[in-house]
């Protein structure tokens, strides 16, 4: 069983392109609110007229959460299982559309995130990370919430662990791109 920081460092191999990095912090977020639209339906109500009602999203969501428990790391567990969380309630609003809008919008988001996902890999030159192991589709949003977690200044260690293995950001190659 891989822990946190081994699958972040396998991750961030792929991922160390600052545009790459950037548009998974947009990119990867759509996704997951986009499965959650799709799955958001149908709704079984826990109780008559009951704001919650269980849905696949909502049990994917608990799956997910439960795998990300596993690999440790609990900074980055914790931080995931809330930011998906959080997608995971406003992709129910969005279900809320009448007709057929929250099919639409569901699929427009994930395409639209994949698309993102796609502009950045042709950055960084290198495959998505998911096509040499589909563990990445996991992998993925707690790349996100480390990269946040980073940026917040927590998590120095995770940071210092995956920088020695996969190596730093690429800065140089974006300021040199940018001098062209």
């Amino acid at each position: 069983m891989r822990d946190t920081t081994t699958l972040l460092v396998q991750y961030a191999r792929y991922h160390r392109d600052p545009r790459n990095i950037a548009t998974h912090l947009v990119g990867i977020p759509l996704i997951v609110l986009g499965i959650g639209v799709l799955l958001s339906r149908p709704a079984i109500p826990l109780n008559p007229g009951a704001l919650w009602a269980l849905t696949p999203a909502w049990a994917l969501w608990a799956a997910a959460a439960l795998w990300y428990l596993t690999r440790g790391g609990w900074l980055v567990s914790l931080s995931v299982i809330a930011c998906n969380g959080l997608l995971m309630l406003l992709a129910h609003w969005v279900a809320l559309q009448a007709g057929a809008e929250w099919l639409v919008w569901g699929a427009a988001l994930f395409v639209a995130g994949w698309v993102i996902q796609f502009i950045g890999h042709y950055y960084e030159g290198r495959k998505p990370a998911f096509m040499d192991d589909l563990i990445g589709l996991l992998v993925g949003p707690m790349f996100v919430c480390a990269e946040l977690l980073f940026a917040l200044r927590l998590g120095r260690g995770l940071r210092e662990a995956i920088e020695a293995e996969a190596g730093p950001v690429r800065m140089r190659d974006l300021h040199a791109n940018a001098l062209r």
